[in-house]
Order: C-alpha cells, then structure tokens, then sequence
C-alpha cells in the first residue's frame, strides 16, 4: 500500500514550502491539497513543485461544475506544474455528473499528458472512473465500504476493456484533542452536504468513522492497518490543532510510511 499526505490549500505557501519536501523525505509517494471553495488548488500546489524532485503531487479535486476543463488546463500551465508527477483530481456534483465528468475527463485528457484523479462516491460514479480516468480518489468513507467501491470501479474497468486504475482513499488523521475538535467540525460541514448525507446513509456510517482519531501516534498502527489490501493508496488528510508547519511535519511523521532516510 502506497501513502500520501494531504494539507489544506490555504495554508500559507511558506508553510507548504516547508511540509512538503520533509513528506517526500519521510517515504511518501504522493503529496496533495484541495480545492475548497474559490481557493485555487493549483496555485496552492506550486510552492510543494518547487521545493521536491520525486514525490507526485495531487491536487483533490477541481470540481468541474464550477471550473470549466479549458481553466484548469490553463490553471496547470500558468503554474507550471511537473505534468508527469501531476496527480489531476476532478469531480462534479449533480445533477449532470456523469456528463460532465465524462466530457471533462475527456477534453483534459485530449489536452494535458497528465493522471488524471476522478472522485467518486457512489456506484455510478465510481463505474464511471473505472471506465475512463488514470486514477479514481475515494472520500469520506470507511475500509469496508472502499472495498465495496473497488468493486464497483472494477466492473466499469471490465466493461471498458481496461486494466482498473489505481485506486486512492483521502483518509483523514487527527492527533490530540484539538485537532479532534476541528475533524468533528468538517465532519458535521460534510454531513450537511446532500451528496454526502446520502453516500454516508448509502455506507450506514456516521463521518467520522471514516476518519483516523488518537490521542497519541502510538495508536495509529491498528488503524492504519486496517487499509492494508483494501486500496493502492491511501492520502492521509492532515488535521491539526492549529495550521502551522511543525505540527504539519510532526503529524507526517508520525504516520510516515518508513522511516526517514539519514544522510
């Protein structure tokens, strides 16, 4: 099982600066941010380019209901993102979806040499993924629902005549109290959500089961464990008490996949 590591866009690009070449350090393969509301994951994407050499870089996701493919092909070459470490990640929410993402998968493909990531939460959408994007991002949701999402991707996949992309899973990490608090916090905003409501009702799980919650890194290896086998990828969403780097890089630490190499 490959592990990435998440951060929110609009962290301070210093901070971004100094997280993400200490991720690339500690043995992850990918690093990520999103895209959340009119803050620009691409741009927010730029400073972790220009500070690594070899971890992949994601961007989860561009929702394409909002951000027309054309834009984000712009987005991506006005930021001059590594294209062959890019991880692309897009979504849509109803109604049109599965056109959208359809087409938008398609036009980017057409015009960019790049993954591209699509989100999906329910069985039409991950069939969807399966059948036309490089990678497919699962969300919010737990172990054994992602296995039941691997399947669905799996028939699109066959139905397609293609080889199942590689499956990634945004689990979310919380360390400490504080950060427990800020977890609960996003987890009632996503709850509010319609798609979101009904993919949690689909699951028959609350949020934040879907999410990793201790009190100290010496718990985390259970939990952890628990997704061996179940994905390709596993992009541990980072919450902590307060936005600053070192809780950021203590955080990556101690969930890092081995570890840091020594000079």
């Amino acid at each position: 099982m490959r592990r990435g590591f998440a951060v929110f866009a609009r962290l301070a690009p210093e901070i971004v600066r100094a997280v993400a070449p200490e991720v690339e350090g500690l043995g992850y393969q990918s690093f990520w941010v999103n895209h959340p509301g009119s803050t620009d994951g691409l741009a927010a994407l730029r400073p972790a380019s220009e500070v690594t050499t070899r971890i992949d870089l994601g961007v989860g996701v561009i929702p394409l209901h909002v951000r027309q493919a054309e834009s984000i092909v712009h987005g991506v070459r006005t930021h001059a993102l590594p294209l062959q470490r890019l991880l692309l990640g897009v979504g849509s929410a109803n109604p049109g979806a599965l056109d959208r993402m359809r087409t938008g998968i398609s036009l980017l493909k057409a015009q960019l040499p790049v993954r591209i990531i699509a989100a999906a939460l329910g069985p039409r959408m991950c069939r969807l993924a399966g059948e036309l994007a490089d990678g497919v991002l699962l969300n919010w949701l737990t172990a054994d629902h992602a296995r039941r999402s691997v399947e669905w991707i799996r028939a699109g996949a066959e139905t397609a005549g293609r080889r199942t992309p590689q499956i990634f899973a945004y689990v979310r990490l919380a360390i400490g109290g504080p950060a427990r608090e800020r977890l609960r916090a996003e987890a009632a905003r996503y709850a509010a959500i319609p798609a979101y409501a009904a993919h949690f009702q689909r699951m028959g799980a609350d949020p934040l089961e879907t999410a990793i919650a201790v009190d100290h890194p010496d718990a985390l290896p259970p939990h952890l464990s628990r997704w061996e086998s179940v994905v390709d990828h596993v992009v541990l969403r980072a919450v902590t008490g307060s936005d600053t780097a070192e809780e950021y890089v203590a955080l990556a630490r101690a969930a890092a996949p081995s570890p840091r190499p020594t000079t």
